[in-house]
């Protein structure tokens, strides 16, 4: 596809941000450019395929307390969305425990004294909080006691982010967990409270995986007149006066310099600043200071027809490096190439360079398939194959500094009247699907001079992990863990 010379909007990146972005600007009559580096639309939110076994990567329910939201993605798949109830378990002391964690069979598995200390150690909590509550450590030892966040919110979340949760600002556990508490779970235990807070229990999933829907998305830019441009990474960002003037976009064919009359920027805000052409000083400190948590999944290929009912399974164990498991027969039976197989996503968090990271596929191949023994969920000799995805800068890291880089980054950007940052990397906040989805349509109405702030989208409005429901029966402590996509 040939890269125009002019365009009136420019869109860095074809994930959900930016996909949602170039349509609200289709809408509106205009006919946006969107850029991808990779070779597939969806970023984070792609479809993988790999000898007919499709993969998710990371896990991407479609459920938004956002109306506008879910009526675009029942337009864009109107016959192939399916609806999948959802089960996730904790995989801990080589036993499950429901996710989110309930009161009763968490002690029972507990056991009387570990559950006795438990419960100790959170009037203790009460009676003497951490002040001030600065990182998740304090945030989540407040609301369960020290003992429970060592049990169930230290081991998992540090696997996950790499670093101590003493180094995790408190605003990311408020973010994630939001409005729950060690009490609320055990009144609701006991019946007696009038409302708890619990997690849906189904969701829409598209048939063929998450990227379904934004390939719908990129044919219906398409027909719209714009244009979905894979292999095209950018590169220097030429600004003057307070403006974005053009874009070099660099493909396998070479380097197109393009005009432009606005950017919407979904690239992580490290990247975009680094781009810009005269080099942008000061802020350039703190866009080399934000930090990313790196991922990679191995799927195994299994010759088993069934091994769990879960959707994922978080893995607190210790004896094993891999965080979380994945079922993708349980998400949609479409994604299999043989339905009389099962194909597990083992994930692993690291970072790029790390020992984990620079291991060959093979060796991720045999690992993933030894801690699956490990887990016993098959043995290793059932593994037909497996393949490796590594996806760069998946998780925005809230470390004890991020606070202060992205509001220098947010002030920066803003001097500029015609770019937009959207989505997770684009904002640098662990958000949600359909929080990006959101950003994209508000940065693109921001543009058009139609109101609207990426920068303003309200996390509460598009979070969908937990609801609100009269008299359950049904306990939910929470967890600490970062929930699916």
């Amino acid at each position: 596809m040939t890269l125009p010379e002019h365009t009136d909007f420019l869109v860095i990146g074809a994930g959900p941000a930016g996909l949602t972005a170039a349509l609200e600007l289709c809408r509106h009559g205009y006919r946006p450019l969107v850029i991808e580096a990779g070779d597939t639309v969806g970023g984070i939110a792609r479809t993988e395929n790999h000898q007919g076994n499709r993969v998710d990567i990371g896990g991407h329910r479609y459920y938004s307390k956002d109306p506008a939201v879910t009526a675009l993605w029942h337009d864009l798949l109107p016959h192939d969305m399916r609806t999948v109830r959802r089960l996730s378990r904790i995989h801990y002391r080589s036993g499950f425990l429901p996710y989110p964690l309930e009161l009763l069979p968490t002690l029972r598995h507990l056991g009387l004294r570990e559950s006795i200390a438990i419960l100790a150690s959170y009037l203790g909590a009460r009676l003497r909080p951490i002040r001030p509550e600065v990182s998740f450590a304090d945030w989540v030892s407040n609301r369960f006691g020290r003992r429970l966040y060592r049990a169930f919110f230290q081991t998992y979340t540090e696997k996950v982010w790499g670093i101590p949760c003493s180094e995790i600002r408190a605003d990311w556990a408020a973010q994630r967990i939001p409005g729950l508490s060690l009490t609320s779970a055990v009144l609701g235990s006991l019946r007696r409270a009038t409302k708890v807070r619990t997690l849906t229990r189904t969701f829409a999933y598209p048939n063929l995986g998450p990227g379904q829907m934004w390939e719908a998305a990129a044919d219906r830019i398409a027909k719209n007149g714009g244009q979905v441009v894979l292999r095209a990474e950018a590169g220097r960002i030429l600004t003057r006066d307070g403006r974005i003037e053009s874009v070099v976009v660099k493909t396998p064919h070479g380097q197109r310099t393009i005009r432009t009359g606005a950017v919407l920027s979904s690239q992580p805000l490290s990247a975009l600043v680094e781009h810009l052409t005269p080099s942008p000083g000061p802020a350039l400190a703190s866009a080399r200071a934000l930090k990313y948590r790196d991922f990679l999944i191995v799927t195994l290929e299994i010759a088993r027809e069934h091994i769990f009912p879960d959707n994922w399974i978080y893995i607190h164990s210790p004896e094993v490096q891999v965080g979380r498991v994945q079922n993708f027969k349980n998400w949609s039976a479409a994604l299999l190439a043989d339905s009389r197989t099962t194909t597990l996503g083992m994930e692993y968090f690291c970072n790029v360079g790390d020992p984990l990271w620079s291991l060959g596929n093979a060796e991720l191949g045999h690992l993933a398939a030894r801690e699956a023994a490990t887990l016993g969920f098959c043995r290793a000799d059932e593994v037909r194959h497996a393949f490796v995805i590594r996806q760069r800068k998946a998780y925005p890291v809230y470390d004890e500094h991020y606070r202060h880089h992205v509001d220098t980054l947010h002030s920066f950007v803003r001097g500029f009247t015609n770019l937009e940052t959207i989505g997770r990397n684009g904002l640098h906040r662990y958000n949600n699907m359909d929080h990006s989805m959101l950003s994209g349509l508000a940065g693109a109405r921001r543009l058009l001079g139609l109101g609207g702030d990426p920068w303003e989208v309200n996390l509460e409005r598009s979070n969908y992990e937990e609801q609100v429901v009269a008299h359950s029966s049904k306990p939910v402590p929470p967890s600490g863990l970062p929930p699916q996509q």
